[in-house]
């Protein structure tokens, strides 16, 4: 079966956040003035896309830290801004104490932006709206070690009009909410998925033997679940908690979400006498 998400080749709409100011629907107010970034940042030996390029070469409007999306994504592609909307000394806490990184050992980092895509954990559909919402006044960004067995949680505030990095910290998923949910993870996308998908599967989306535009309500066999992805990480996931609380449910949703091609893929999971399955695919 043709897979739905298509390589993403540009990253126009995100360009456009740059340029325009994102979702906000309010004009463009004017740029950081540390917003402009050399392409090598610091970081001479790193290669970076071209959409990465234009992104870290467009001033970002102030308009964009209204919405933490339109501000993670330039905060992602350019070095500059990213060390200026970070609190110096940086905390890092881990199991063994608190640590403290200096500006001078801060290296870029882009998180999820060269893949081209990125996930998001939820409990139920409901928690999906709080991302476009521009009362938020606290971001947690989890990078998900799933070979490690460990979550590092960048913890982002709203002050002064400005999202800024305020602190990080690591521990292993014993200590998550979704504890359950992301040794699962690991085992499902690390090793044979196919064995924890219900077969078959439920299936909601573009007609995946007809016109896209056509959207349908179907089963599919359990092994087409993984073409309907970008690719199935092995090690790394990301997770955004926008102000929800991930608890210890019984339904999780796994989102994927492409950077510039507005394709979105959700992944639902029931767990059922302490297992977990893949039960539903939904495909935008």
């Amino acid at each position: 079966m043709r897979k739905v998400f298509l390589s993403i080749l540009a990253v126009f709409a995100i360009v456009m956040v740059g340029i325009g100011g994102g979702c906000t629907g309010k004009k463009p107010e004017a740029a950081d003035s540390v917003a402009t970034d050399s392409v090598q940042s610091g970081d001479s030996a790193e290669v970076v896309d071209s959409a990465t390029k234009i992104i870290a070469e467009t001033p970002m409007p102030k308009a964009a830290d209204q919405l933490f999306d339109d501000f993670f994504f330039n905060f992602i592609a350019n070095g500059k801004l990213q060390k200026n909307r970070i609190k110096f000394p940086l905390e890092i806490e881990t199991g063994e104490g608190t640590q403290q990184l200096s500006q001078a050992q801060w290296k870029t980092d882009h998180f999820f932006r060269k893949q081209g895509y990125y996930t998001i954990i939820f409990d139920n559909e409901k928690q999906m709206k709080a991302a476009k919402s521009t009362d938020i006044d606290s971001v947690t960004v989890e990078k998900i070690h799933l070979k490690k067995q460990m979550v590092e949680q960048y913890l982002f505030d709203h002050q002064d009009g400005k999202w800024k990095l305020n602190k990080i910290r690591k521990s292993p998923f014993s200590s998550s909410s979704n504890a359950s949910f992301l040794d699962f993870l690991a085992q499902f996308l690390g090793g044979d998925g196919l064995k924890y998908v219900k077969n078959p599967l439920s299936y909601t989306g573009p007609d995946p033997d007809g016109e896209e535009t056509s959207i349908v309500n179907r089963n599919i066999p359990a092994s087409e679940w993984s073409s309907f992805l970008p690719e199935v990480p092995k090690n790394t996931i990301y997770n955004i908690l926008y102000g929800q609380k991930n608890a210890d449910s019984n339904k999780k949703i796994l989102t994927f979400r492409g950077l510039s091609n507005g394709i979105e893929t959700q992944l639902v999971f029931k767990r059922n006498g302490g297992s977990w399955q893949l039960v539903k695919l939904i495909a935008y």
